[in-house]
């Protein structure tokens, strides 16, 4: 018999820990309900899962089509070694980069709808991975803020984001390269109106910046003090990971960080990014 699904909320304005069945071996109703909670608490954390790759690949479609099946995203190498925190990895820029607050694929035409997020090897301490819930974001503002930013938007690039953060990039590196690419950087609205449960929410974060109309001080000013508003409690939630954890969220309405750890120490995790529909998450451009 299938053990029963218990919803548990977090202490928070979203988010949930459901434990019952299986992720590996879910039928079609369970998937079905799994869906509805998601759009409801745009965080779903799944404890004690231990997921294989190939069945995280296969969970992850059940909410769509996937825009990369999954690609580890960790500080040891497939030889098992370390990779060195001296400026010199490529990936351990990505990661650091990712310790600020962000949506997945901004920087791309078709933003992500979701992703699952899983635990292999943890750190004693640190490496969390931190969420904030942009609808009650924008609920949270007032109303001459909501009138301010109604009418504007703002550019997305990893390029501007990481060179923001000081990183420079070898010709030549292990990364992919993934969203480093040669299209102009999306042009998208600071406030979103989430496709299938119609709530409005913020849409800023770490590849943001230029908005047209304002000054360069200007946008980044406001960008940061958006930033600065809508991740704090309780509208905030930071996960301390266990090996076998597997985590589902919301692209479309949720920011999400890592945190720092001892990179002494290794962190082996595993990311399958489920792809945005093109109508709801393509991206206009400049003229």
């Amino acid at each position: 018999m299938t053990p029963p699904l218990h919803v548990a909320p977090l202490d928070a304005t979203f988010g949930a820990v459901v434990t019952g069945p299986h992720l590996a071996t879910l039928d079609q109703s369970e998937a079905a309900r799994l869906y509805d909670l998601w759009l409801d608490y745009a965080l779903l954390i799944f404890p004690n899962q231990h997921l294989t790759n190939d069945q995280q690949i296969a969970f992850a479609k059940r909410f769509g089509d996937m825009e990369f099946d999954i690609a580890a995203l960790s500080n040891v190498r497939a030889d098992g070694s370390l990779r060195p925190d001296d400026g010199s990895d490529d990936m351990i820029k990505i990661l650091k980069g990712n310790m600020g607050w962000h949506a997945d694929s901004t920087y791309m035409p078709v933003q992500a709808k979701g992703a699952v997020f899983t635990a292999h090897v943890v750190p004693p301490a640190g490496g969390e991975t931190g969420f904030a819930d942009m609808r009650a974001a924008y609920d949270a503002l007032d109303d001459a803020m909501k009138q301010r930013i109604a009418p504007l938007s703002a550019y997305h690039s990893l390029y501007h984001s990481e060179a923001k953060a000081g990183h420079v990039y070898k010709q030549e590196s292990e990364y992919s390269g993934y969203g480093f690419h040669d299209q102009d950087p999306p042009l998208r609205p600071l406030v979103k109106t989430h496709p299938e449960t119609g709530r409005k929410s913020l849409l800023v974060g770490r590849h943001a910046y230029g908005i047209p109309g304002l000054s360069e001080a200007e946008s980044e000013a406001l960008l940061g003090d958006l930033i600065d508003f809508a991740c704090r409690p309780p509208r905030i939630y930071h996960h301390h990971w266990t090996p076998g954890d597997a985590i589902l969220w919301d692209n479309r309405c949720l920011l999400h960080q890592a945190c720092p750890w001892d990179m002494t120490q290794p962190r082996v995790m595993y990311h399958s990014r489920i792809a945005g529909d093109p109508v709801s998450e393509f991206a206009a451009h400049a003229p």
